[in-house]
């Protein structure tokens, strides 16, 4: 985005790849086995005034992969809650010198590139829904606490939520939000939101139940 006065700046970017495998137990109950990636594609920048912008992010620093063993409670095609009591997570910060930037270097120790927590607890709840037949709702919380330095302020959460509007086949209108508090990004929570109009396209590799 590009403010009056300002140079242009990025204000979302987000890689995330997740993959889920589970067998069922019993009916809206599973077992699930899930990997995840978590980073950006492009530099993230501070701009102080009256100085230089300095860099604090780029692809894989950080970046985040995580896997999860656990159950998965799914009553319908709208809501999911996955639970992991073992969720081992590697954090990377492929850059050596990012820490001159950020000081606590996202959790990961100065001079190494991988910081791992194999002892962890993380949950996800997801909530799809559609309002209408041009308006969809979507939630997301995740939730994150390593249990070697558990306090309940050094839990990691992040909740998204989306509201789209569908104009025609491929233009739709869409309302987004973004909270994460994360003590390895910042000691504060961060906040986002955007409004935007932009081109959708859907591929399934499933035919639609008629």
């Amino acid at each position: 985005m590009k403010n009056k006065n300002e140079e242009g700046r990025k204000s979302n970017d987000r890689i995330f790849l997740d993959s889920k495998v589970g067998y069922e137990i019993k009916d809206k109950w599973n077992y699930f086995f899930a990997v995840n990636f978590l980073s950006q594609f492009a530099p993230g920048y501070e701009f102080p005034e009256d100085a230089e912008n300095v860099l604090i992010s780029k692809f894989a620093n950080p970046a985040y992969l995580t896997t999860s063993i656990g159950v998965e409670y799914k009553p319908n095609d709208e809501f999911s809650l996955r639970i992991s009591p073992f969720s081992p997570r590697l954090t990377f910060v492929t850059d050596k010198d990012l820490y001159l930037n950020v000081p606590n270097n996202y959790g990961v120790e100065i001079g190494e590139t991988v910081r791992t927590e194999w002892l962890a607890f993380s949950l996800m709840a997801d909530y799809n829904k559609k309002l209408s037949e041009n308006l969809s709702l979507m939630v997301r919380y995740q939730m994150y606490a390593n249990y070697e330095t558990f306090a309940f302020d050094a839990i990691d959460h992040r909740l998204d939520f989306g509201l789209t509007a569908k104009v025609s086949n491929l233009v739709n209108v869409s309302l987004t939000s973004l909270m994460i508090y994360d003590l390895d990004q910042d000691n504060k929570i961060q906040f986002s939101q955007g409004l935007a109009l932009g081109i959708a396209f859907k591929r399934g590799n499933f035919p639609e139940k008629k």
